[in-house]
């Protein structure tokens, strides 16, 4: 495994390339479904100074083509968004391509990236996400559908370890990629089975960089700092990172990792003011997206834990803040607050979802040959976006 610190040096003064898109310095927002919708991943890129990549909640391809309301919506971009990256998730090859073509022709997004490394049992028991790609010739299938309908459009994708650890498929997934013409991998260092729980394998990204050499390979899981990104580069000889739920109530972690890529120790460390205001604009920011601020803050909510994590907020409070549908409300309670505690030593922890040791959920027969195409249904295709 390599371990120079030449490695974190050479990343430092290196740029990413995602086809013709020079991504620096080499940091990605995963994507997460209902999180990185264009409010979110404004807020990341406004404190990144636009520097990143910044890709979409996940988009299914049969929505895509049937041009289902809430995925056009979705796929819709802010002026600013550069390069506008769009993730799909799909299971059958010919969907796959009509919503490739789709995006390509209609110049709906500059780089696709292709999910297969979502546990969630509604995504996994129709054989898609995490699931897929042990099925080796689906897998290439999709692939090859992919790369060839986008056109000039880079083509990447984001994976898991395997099913579990009785089927692990990352290297041959890996190597189907690289024949295929995929662009970029991105390996999150878990199988299925343990969706978000116990210690992601950076050993893995090691050993997927040492077996696709051709190609870049970017490291997902367990990044919760900038220091985290800079120490899984020095041990895997990854080409970049992947940060999800680190970022979970903490967008200016895209602040922290370009600073930090670019060598500098200039962390943020909001106080609970800086963090309430933040909180305000988020929310602002969803219903002006949604078209109506109730809404808005409803679907804000769900970051308030994440957001006040650390800080010494009563229970009481926290539960009246998570059930505020105004911004007159919500702004209101954060008033309450003693809004002058500094940042909370701690603070940069797990966040997010920490399940694990799971039953992965398949199609019937999905294990029985991992080279059959087999177990993929007509309705496998989710009519609906966003996870």
């Amino acid at each position: 495994m390599p371990t120079p610190t030449s490695t974190v040096n050479s990343v430092l003064n290196s740029t990413l390339s995602i086809g013709p898109h020079q991504v620096q310095p080499p940091v990605v927002l995963a994507p997460m479904a209902g999180i990185t919708n264009a409010p979110f991943r404004t807020l990341c890129r406004e404190f990144s100074g636009g520097k990143g990549l910044f890709v979409s909640e996940m988009i299914t391809t049969r929505a895509l083509v049937e041009r289902n309301e809430k995925t056009m919506q979705l796929v819709h971009f802010d002026a600013t968004e550069k390069p506008r990256s769009i993730q799909l998730y799909g299971v059958d090859p010919a969907t796959v391509g009509k919503a490739v073509r789709m995006i390509a022709e209609e110049d709906l997004a500059d780089h696709i990236d292709l999910n297969f490394g979502c546990p969630v049992p509604k995504v996994t028991r129709k054989g898609g996400g995490s699931a897929l790609p042990y099925k080796r010739h689906l897998l290439r299938a999709i692939l090859r559908e992919a790369v060839s309908g986008a056109g000039d459009l880079p083509v990447t994708m984001k994976m898991r370890k395997g099913i579990d650890d009785d089927h692990i498929t990352f290297l041959d997934a890996g190597r189907i990629a690289v024949e295929e013409g995929v662009t970029a991998i991105a390996l999150h260092g878990r199988t299925a089975a343990q969706h978000y729980g116990g210690t992601a394998d950076w050993d893995a990204i090691a050993r997927l960089k040492e077996h696709v050499p051709e190609i870049p390979v970017l490291g997902n899981g367990d990044i919760w700092s900038a220091d985290d990104a800079l120490r899984m580069v020095r041990e895997t000889g990854c080409d970049g990172v992947v940060v999800g739920r680190g970022c979970l109530g903490r967008p200016w972690l895209f602040g922290d990792l370009v600073a930090a890529f670019e060598g500098r120790e200039e962390y943020a460390r909001p106080t609970l003011r800086e963090v309430a205001a933040v909180m305000v604009r988020h929310a602002t920011l969803l219903g002006e997206w949604i078209g109506d601020e109730a809404r808005g803050v409803i679907d804000f909510r769900k970051h308030v834990a994440w957001y006040l994590k650390g800080f010494a907020v009563g229970s009481e409070m926290r539960g009246r803040l998570a059930i505020t549908s105004s911004l007159a409300e919500l702004s209101d309670g954060l008033a309450e607050l003693d809004l002058d505690q500094p940042w909370p030593s701690g603070a940069d922890g797990p966040r997010g979802r920490t399940s694990g040791n799971n039953r992965v959920v398949l199609p019937d027969g999905w294990l029985k040959d991992p080279y059959d195409r087999a177990g993929v249904s007509e309705d496998a295709e989710l009519d609906t976006s966003g996870g």
